[in-house]
């Protein structure tokens, strides 16, 4: 499935669960050019209670990640798919707790409303380069570098993603690094994304366009609601409410969804 440009390989853990996959299953299958190619592999099947829906996500270096928001709109349209829920307001059980998902009224997208996000808080550790106006940290499941960069056409973002992926203040797990640019005012800005477990550049990020679009707001720049133009073209919408503290509730994100094709793995 592609999610904006995030690809999955998605499995129903009821004919084969995580416990059955190593890591170095994941990095084969995730190889482009000897393997299916995609960015993780997604484990779907029933949750913990009727209509609950649980998700298990992998990067493509193998290793588990507790969120990932565009697998979380794939898992959402297929599990309705499938059958596992009406694809009505389901609950979607992850490693970064439960969120409430639904099927979106247009064809191939799909909502998710996330936990409260915390105010995005700046890293004076870290230096701006040329072209690099301002930054913040955010979590939104899985942690968030985000730059506002005055031209997103020439941002390094394999080199300087790379540079700041595992900078010693963002921690031992280190983050996601979003560049985002646009004009103050704007309700679109375009994003790209370097992105933990991939090691590379990604042609969309769910949870990054979130953090991205709550450190605008705080910035006064880009005002909620707000559309991250991903590098595939497509668009991501961040709904959300600023809270007298800074954070942000009734946080929704609504992108694609889409199966591409279906087959077996052997």
């Amino acid at each position: 499935m592609t999610g904006s440009g995030n690809d999955f390989v998605m499995v129903d853990s009821r004919v084969s669960a995580p416990s059955d996959w190593t890591s170095g299953d994941i990095v084969a299958v995730c190889a482009r050019g000897t393997g299916l190619g995609a960015d993780g592999v997604v484990f779907f099947g029933p949750g913990s209670s009727p209509g609950a829906v649980r998700m298990v996500y992998f990067n493509r270096d193998g290793s588990r990640a507790a969120l990932c928001g565009n697998a979380a709109l794939c898992s959402t349209r297929l599990a309705a798919h499938a059958g596992l829920t009406s694809g009505a307001d389901m609950m979607l059980e992850t490693d970064a707790g439960t969120l409430e998902s639904r099927c979106a009224p247009e064809d191939g997208r799909a909502e998710l409303r996330f936990a409260p996000v915390a105010a995005p808080r700046p890293v004076p550790e870290i230096e701006l380069h040329d072209g690099e106006t301002r930054l913040a940290y955010a979590t939104v499941g899985v942690p968030h570098l985000v730059i506002l960069v005055d031209d997103l056409g020439t941002v390094a973002v394999d080199q300087r993603g790379r540079e700041l992926r595992r900078h010693p203040a963002l921690g031992p797990e280190g983050a996601n690094v979003n560049f985002v640019a646009g004009e103050p005012g704007q309700s679109h800005w375009r994003m790209r994304t370097y992105e933990r477990g991939v090691e590379a550049e990604t042609l969309a990020c769910g949870t990054g366009a979130v953090a991205a679009a709550c450190a605008l707001d705080q910035w006064e720049l880009g005002p909620l609601p707000v559309t991250l133009q991903t590098r595939s073209g497509q668009g991501l919408e961040v709904r959300a409410r600023r809270k007298r503290d800074g954070g942000y509730d009734d946080v929704w994100l609504v992108g694609e969804g889409r199966m591409v094709f279906r087959g077996l793995i052997t």
